[in-house]
């Protein structure tokens, strides 16, 4: 399949989603976009953002569109590992243990308020991200190449919360950060769902999906083959390794995101219509891709200097290969 053909490919895909899904969501343009970045290249997000932005909704979406099981996970401090993963249990009639899957196993999975159950819980997840699979009582079942993990968390309020820990932040693909709409998609939301009381129903906006799992595999496999230059790659390094020598970055960017970065570039590439990426999908990507990898320096969380400034600082010092 020639360049032209892998890109008309993928839009083709990429049109029929947002078209859908713009049946139900107002806005989120940069949020929709992220996820589609990340559904191309097999990721995992996490969204943040204040209640009623539409985090669940989205979320919704995208599986109906997409013709993929939907699961969800309300996490709270008393939730334990076995209600993530599942648990064998002893069956009488049969003399032997039984699997009792739990919630991870589908395929988009939505973990809400994944901040509110504490380390050993939210560490059920670690595998899952990274391997696609779990493992209960010495047994590993795998959750198939479609699973994404797609996790909320309220960024005002910390009562009650545990930070997530590193090694799972830096199993995310995005962290995307959840606005509040403009005036007029605001308008247009409330004339859209404003006679529902609660959350309205997805089922009332007959959504229907419009990419078979086969298409998608498909996409995923084209968007792999996205020209990558050897100046880009060195750009990307430059930016990873720019994060461990800030002065304002206590711990820097992992060489997984390094990885992540070029694999999200190639699916971002494909988004735009292109077979090749450029220097500009690589600045667009790096501040949601790189906001939660690293750590600031207490002297810069003191003096109020962000990690996304910091990042801005980064890439405008990092030059960009012609």
């Amino acid at each position: 399949m020639d360049p032209q053909q892998v890109t008309a490919v993928v839009s083709n895909i990429v049109t029929k989603i947002r078209a859908e899904i713009g049946k139900v969501i107002v806005g989120q343009e940069e949020a929709m976009e992220l996820m589609l970045t990340s559904l191309l290249c097999g990721g995992h997000v996490l969204l943040e953002g204040v209640p009623g932005t539409g985090k669940t909704f989205l979320v919704q979406s995208f599986a109906v569109c997409l013709n993929l099981d939907f699961g969800r996970i309300q996490f709270t401090p008393d939730m334990m590992p076995g209600d993530v993963l599942g648990t064998n249990l002893f069956n009488f009639q049969t003399n032997s243990f039984v699997l009792t899957q739990g919630p991870i196993f589908t395929q988009v999975l939505l973990a809400d308020e994944i901040n509110r159950t504490p380390p050993k819980t939210q560490a059920a997840l670690l595998q899952a991200m990274n391997e696609r699979s779990v493992t209960i009582d010495k047994q590993t079942y795998g959750l198939g190449d479609e699973f994404m993990v797609v996790a909320t968390q309220n960024p005002i309020e910390h009562q009650g919360t545990y930070p997530l820990p590193e090694a799972q932040l830096d199993r995310f693909l995005f962290k995307i950060a959840i606005s509040y709409p403009s005036r007029d998609e605001e308008r247009e939301i409330v004339t859209r769902h404003g006679h529902y009381s609660a959350m309205p129903n997805i089922a009332d906006f007959e959504m229907k999906p419009v990419v078979t799992r086969q298409e998608l595999a498909i996409a995923r496999v084209l968007t792999a083959r996205i020209r990558l230059t050897e100046p880009l790659v060195d750009y990307i390094v430059d930016i990873i390794r720019a994060t461990r020598q800030h002065p304002a970055i206590e711990t820097g960017a992992s060489t997984r995101a390094a990885n992540m970065m070029a694999s999200a570039s190639r699916a971002f590439a494909a988004i735009c219509g292109r077979d090749f990426v450029i220097p500009d999908d690589i600045k667009r990507l790096a501040v949601p891709l790189l906001r939660h990898r690293i750590v600031m320096t207490p002297a810069s969380d003191i003096e109020g200097v962000t990690s996304d400034e910091a990042l801005r600082n980064i890439i405008d010092q990092v030059a960009a290969p012609r």
